[in-house]
């Protein structure tokens, strides 16, 4: 197959990075691959530390799908042997450490995430258990001879940890080595992460050299601000929009977000072209366009992303039900369960809430309605209705279930 020109890619690919190690390389990398015509191998690594992707990891999960749609290669490495470590980046303290059933049940729904994004034809997914379990201890430490203590305490988050006189487990070293070497074993021409993961891709630099290889080029792309439009998007803070979250919640989360946010959003989250976010962004900024119209054209473009056309449709007219009109949405989940069965187990069960101590949480709070009344009780139980009726719980502003007990 043919490339577009090195240069037309670069203008392509350097849209929306944090910055790219080196400039001139990658603009190297580009013009070799096209006199070639080969790909080049784009290296992603990812531990399978908790079960769920949300939009901050779609960042670079869209930025490598353009370099699929120019042509290039994705080696995917699913670090099962990494993750029973855990990446110590941006860690206050020591990470705890998964069993490999937890490794490899997160692996197995990260592979069903990651093709919402990326293009299953030109992607390799490995695991880095097939060359790191295979090391003896001589090879280690011939790997841990090309770091020193000096240059690993070097990252901050080392750094403060000692300082601070908090533990750092040896273990902990050998994660960037471990990654780095993961650069050595798949021969990657570019390496993928965000911004705080620039000591890890440096380490792949380093790594590669030593090991006789041409260095890979390291891209860091921005961390997507959660919806708080505070902190960092994390699943923990409750600030995240995930991937395989329904329509509503989709929509209902992206309609939450600051004003002072959609340009990060609509430029990191979805795939439209800078050309027509610059044209919409205007809009706003003349009055043309109102922000909350510009904001729903945002979650429908979410929607869509992960769902269809038809779902971000359905989802924006429950949205304007619920919150413009005040009324209950026109479609909401629905599940049967065998009475009776306690309100928090409810809760949870139909994913309302994460868990039963938050449901708790919830009902004190007031923030539970069963059929439009505040559920007034912890202990509540849900019965068959005498009617034989459905309940419709309702969790905040945005989140239903329309329930039946059997």
């Amino acid at each position: 197959m043919g490339f577009l020109s090195a240069a037309e890619q670069y203008k392509i690919l350097t849209e929306n990075t944090s910055e790219i190690i080196t400039d001139e390389e990658f603009r190297n990398k580009l013009e070799r691959s096209v006199v070639e015509n080969k790909p080049l191998r784009c290296k992603l690594g990812i531990d399978p530390s908790a079960p769920d992707l949300h939009l901050g990891h779609a960042v670079v999960l869209h930025k490598l799908r353009q370099f699929q749609d120019l042509g290039h290669h994705v080696v995917l490495i699913i670090g099962d042997f990494t993750g029973m470590i855990g990446d110590p980046t941006g860690r206050s303290e020591m990470r705890k450490q998964l069993t490999e059933e937890e490794v490899m049940e997160n692996a197995r729904t990260y592979q069903e995430q990651l093709f919402l994004i990326l293009d299953k034809d030109r992607t390799e997914m490995v695991f880095n258990s097939e060359w790191l379990s295979k090391l003896n201890f001589a090879d280690v430490i011939k790997l841990a001879s090309k770091l020193t203590v000096a240059r690993m305490m070097e990252r901050e988050d080392f750094y403060k940890r000692y300082r601070d006189n908090v533990a750092i487990g040896i273990h902990e070293f050998f994660y960037p080595l471990m990654q780095g070497y993961d650069s050595i074993a798949v021969r990657a021409d570019i390496e993928f992460g965000a911004t705080e993961q620039k000591f890890n891709l440096l380490m792949g630099r380093q790594l590669q050299r030593d090991y006789g290889q041409d260095p890979q080029v390291a891209f860091t792309m921005p961390i997507l601000v959660g919806t708080n439009g505070v902190e960092k998007m994390s699943k923990s803070l409750g600030n995240y929009i995930g991937l395989t979250e329904s329509p509503d919640q989709i929509y209902g989360k992206a309609m939450s977000i600051p004003d002072d946010l959609m340009e990060e959003y609509f430029r990191l989250a979805t795939t439209l072209a800078s050309g027509e976010i610059d044209g919409l962004l205007d809009s706003v900024k003349s009055g043309e366009m109102h922000p909350r119209d510009a904001k729903m054209y945002l979650a429908r473009e979410l929607v869509t992303l992960y769902h269809e056309e038809k779902a971000a449709r359905f989802a924006e007219d429950n949205f304007k039900q619920v919150f413009q009109k005040g009324q209950m949405p026109s479609e909401m989940e629905s599940f049967v369960f065998e009475s009776p069965l306690p309100l928090v187990s409810v809760m949870v069960d139909t994913g309302l809430s994460a868990s039963k101590s938050e449901a708790r949480r919830l009902i004190k709070q007031g923030g539970v309605k069963i059929d439009g009344e505040p559920a007034d009780s912890i202990d509540m139980e849900l019965k068959q209705h005498q009617e034989d009726k459905d309940y419709i719980i309702q969790v905040g502003k945005r989140k239903f279930a329309r329930v039946k007990m059997n």
